[in-house]
């Protein structure tokens, strides 16, 4: 289906094995190349369902000096956004625990931001899925963190994993944006801008 990409090197800018296994879904070949050391900051005034986009906007200009002619960067940024609050990867299970509790009975945002780069264009977007989680107990969190590896997820889970089966009582929008990346999406994006 997506037969005019042979033209491109295509490179995933991403060590998220979740990325990996969603883009290959796609089925298209690609390369995983990641540069260390990239920053995920962004400017205090920047709206809070801009961020995922400006940094994956970010990610991709790191890359662009390093680019070949065939070259397609594919690079992302996921966010979770709970009462305005921009909510990344936590830095200890204690910061974990706050996210979860934070994010307990209450509808969130999961917004992932795209950039498709080449040499001679540039496509970014962002997808937002909005996510409903029952009260989760104390236990049902404690559980979570010391039991699986909330610190690679922004918002502190995945939602693939047990938090999401007894936790996610709904979603509206792309279930797999909330894994970290909007396929379908980028499958139109790929089919269309390129």
């Amino acid at each position: 289906m997506l037969d005019h990409l042979q033209r491109y090197h295509i490179i995933l800018a991403s060590n998220s094995p979740r990325r990996r296994e969603l883009l290959a879904g796609l089925g298209i070949p690609f390369e995983v190349r990641v540069l260390p050391d990239i920053s995920e900051s962004y400017p205090d005034e920047l709206p809070v369902a801009e961020t995922a986009q400006y940094i994956a906007c970010e990610k991709a200009a790191a890359y662009q000096q390093m680019m070949g002619a065939d070259d397609l960067v594919i690079t992302a940024d996921t966010v979770v956004i709970c009462a305005q609050e921009v909510l990344g990867k936590p830095v200890d299970a204690d910061d974990a625990r706050r996210m979860l509790r934070l994010l307990s009975g209450k509808t969130h945002q999961v917004i992932t931001g795209v950039c498709l780069t080449t040499r001679e264009r540039q496509r970014a977007f962002s997808v937002q899925t909005d996510v409903t989680f029952k009260m989760l107990s104390d236990e049902e969190i404690d559980y979570y963190v010391s039991t699986y590896q909330p610190m690679d997820k922004a918002g502190a889970y995945g939602i693939q994993e047990w938090i999401g089966y007894i936790g996610v009582m709904s979603l509206h929008g792309s279930y797999f944006n909330v894994m970290g990346l909007p396929v379908q999406r980028i499958y139109e994006e790929l089919r269309t801008s390129f």
